[in-house]
């Protein structure tokens, strides 16, 4: 057996190998970081214990590990609270009166509210999520992006547009919360039979989960 076989063999084996570890290893990795981000902001519910309990060295040491573990649980009890809250009529009398304070603080209302309209948008049960998943030709022409439409613009056809208009929410990918909005003639968009939970399944998984239904729409578009 000549080296050649054997750097086949071996390179087919690792790539092999690869494709079976890489998606488990990578989703240990962004666990593992997104509990260390969380618990850097979770750690400060600790603030009401000594630090000589929580920290080595009678406080001036690192955070234990059990401790970081209670802060996380206490900030999954307060959330927990917080959904059960809005149930209620008192809880839901008290989000709304934090809502309007948020909102009314200088600087802070900009980013409240922006981060709030896109929490609302990725909310389904929400009067502000996407209404449809539909394929513009964008970012030109025999090019097709998946997006999702946010909105009419009756206001800006008025102004002189040939065609009525749809605000196109198109994200980038993996990261859905960011991207860009067009303005599509609304005739131009193909509307896709298509949850919008899958659209975005599609656009995290880099289009590798191809839902049925949008292969479907793509092969009508060849045609």
């Amino acid at each position: 057996m000549n080296s050649k076989t054997l750097f086949s063999r071996w390179r087919a084996n690792f790539l092999t190998g690869l494709a079976v570890v890489f998606p488990g290893a990578l989703s240990l990795i962004i666990v593992i970081w997104i509990f260390r981000n969380i618990a850097s902001i979770t750690d400060t519910l600790l603030i009401f214990l000594p630090r000589s309990w929580t920290h080595k060295d009678g406080g001036q040491g690192e955070l234990y590990w059990y401790a970081s573990w209670l802060a996380f649980i206490m900030a999954v009890a307060l959330i927990t609270l917080a959904g059960r809250m809005t149930r209620i009529y008192f809880g839901q009398k008290l989000i709304e009166g934090a809502d309007r304070l948020m909102l009314r603080v200088p600087m802070l209302n900009k980013i409240y509210g922006t981060i709030k309209q896109v929490n609302e948008a990725f909310s389904s049960g929400k009067r502000t999520a996407f209404k449809q998943v539909v394929l513009v030709e964008y970012p030109r022409l025999g090019l097709w992006s998946l997006g999702f439409v946010t909105n009419e613009q009756p206001e800006i056809s008025a102004a002189g547009a040939p065609d009525k208009l749809v605000s196109v929410f198109i994200p980038t990918t993996p990261n859905p919360t960011s991207g860009f909005i067009v303005l599509v003639p609304e005739k131009s968009c193909v509307k896709l039979d298509l949850p919008v939970a899958d659209g975005i399944k599609f656009i995290i998984s880099l289009g590798s989960l191809s839902p049925e239904q949008h292969q479907a729409e793509l092969g009508r578009l060849k045609t």
